[in-house]
């Protein structure tokens, strides 16, 4: 008898008992505001700034509205202007080239490899034409990071690292994040902890933090952040450095706090799932799997696979024939843009020249969330599904 998976690939697990305890609390004394406070008390978002600036070993930490506000603040602070030449990932989704776009700055896309992390030698080729870096972590995949930061180094380009898929993860035991000028992380739905929307900015740098926390509207109250620099810092910039608000407000940053203290844990769960999920795909005839090199600690909060060279009609019957056994996979190769899904000719704002090395990549990624709402029984039968699926078109 065929098989069928019933599960769901959007359903997150609910939000923890403390989280909604804080949360209830919160709605119940009504100061959702992260600067309205009682007399001595310390809103959640400040404490949450603290904590996760702890977690992540850096200085200071910023908490705002989404990811992709993270990332275009990130790019205010460190100077980028109208018109500025901005280094990023050719694959990636769409809010990282929207954050550089909402800028007015004008993203170069570099490309990526089989291992769908930035091509370091298309990198070294562009660097001399921008000052700033956007380097997409996208769904989790790690470059190697001592080579990236040595050749940014050399050239004068600071690195804005977007996390948003790699909270938790590390190259050779440093924390994603933490490599860069800034790591921004978003703490959206689908991501690693979930407030709905929402995002974290981090930074060893007190000008940037300072610069950062005045974009996202501290109406000059920096002083009530327990993770920001001294206000001497602020005195130098608070008068320069323009509103542009999107602060975090205490209910989301109750419901954040205890998720990320579970942080550790929950990156096992996910990675337990992820390797059974590989380990059914090894081997399927036509099917390359995406190797990860062993400096990495990876968070397998989704999965991807390479159906390389397959025709387009090939690859969307595999889609069809695994969605009609309950299995959703997403395709990064189609020419228009489709859910979370789209490429660097997708985004027709922003002008971009044909790569074919990286063309070749994008055709063939396939994708697929791995919520921990799974069981490891579940994450074996995905994978036989889809093992079953891709080796009847391979052999047709």
């Amino acid at each position: 008898m065929t098989e069928t998976f019933t599960g769901n690939f959007t359903q997150q697990e609910p939000i923890p008992e403390d989280a909604i305890e804080a949360a209830v609390a919160v709605l119940r004394h009504g100061r959702l505001h992260r600067y309205n406070v009682a007399p001595g008390e310390l809103s959640e978002t400040a404490l949450l700034e603290q904590e996760f600036a702890a977690q992540m070993g850096a200085k200071y930490c910023l908490a705002v509205s989404s990811g992709g506000y993270a990332l275009a603040t990130a790019l205010r602070a460190v100077g980028v202007k109208p018109g500025d030449p901005v280094l990023t990932n050719a694959f990636t989704l769409a809010p990282v080239p929207g954050a550089i776009a909402s800028v007015s700055a004008k993203p170069v896309f570099v490309g990526v490899t089989d291992a769908l992390t930035i091509d370091l030698d298309d990198l070294e080729a562009k660097l001399d034409q921008a000052k700033v870096l956007m380097l997409s972590h996208m769904r989790g995949h790690l470059c190697d990071m001592d080579r990236l930061m040595q050749m940014c180094d050399a050239a004068g380009v600071i690195v804005i690292e977007d996390c948003a898929h790699t909270m938790g993860a590390a190259w050779r035991g440093q924390l994603s994040g933490r490599q860069g000028a800034i790591g921004c992380y978003s703490c959206q739905t689908y991501k690693h902890v979930n407030s709905g929307e929402g995002g974290l900015l981090i930074t060893d740098d007190p000008e940037l933090a300072a610069k950062a926390t005045m974009l996202s509207g501290s109406y000059m109250l920096y002083e009530r952040h327990l993770a920001a620099p001294g206000p001497e810092v602020f005195e130098q910039i608070k008068y320069t450095t323009p509103n542009v608000s999107g602060r975090m407000d205490n209910l989301r940053a109750a419901i954040l706090r205890p998720q990320l203290r579970d942080l550790d844990q929950q990156v096992q769960r996910w990675n337990e799932r992820y390797d059974e999920i590989e380990h059914g795909l090894r081997g399927t005839p036509g099917l390359k799997i995406v190797e990860r090199p062993d400096a990495e600690t990876y968070v397998g909060s989704s999965i991807q696979f390479l159906l390389l060279d397959w025709t387009p009609e090939r690859i969307a019957e595999v889609i069809q024939r695994c969605a009609a056994r309950g299995v959703e996979l997403k395709w990064f190769g189609g020419a228009e843009p489709s859910g979370f899904t789209s490429r660097y000719d997708s985004w027709r704002y922003a002008d971009s020249t044909p790569m074919p090395v990286s063309d070749r990549i994008l055709a063939g990624i396939m994708d697929m969330r791995v919520p921990l709402t799974f069981s490891l029984e579940d994450c074996s039968q995905i994978a036989r599904i889809i093992r079953a699926e891709v080796s009847v078109v391979y052999q047709s």
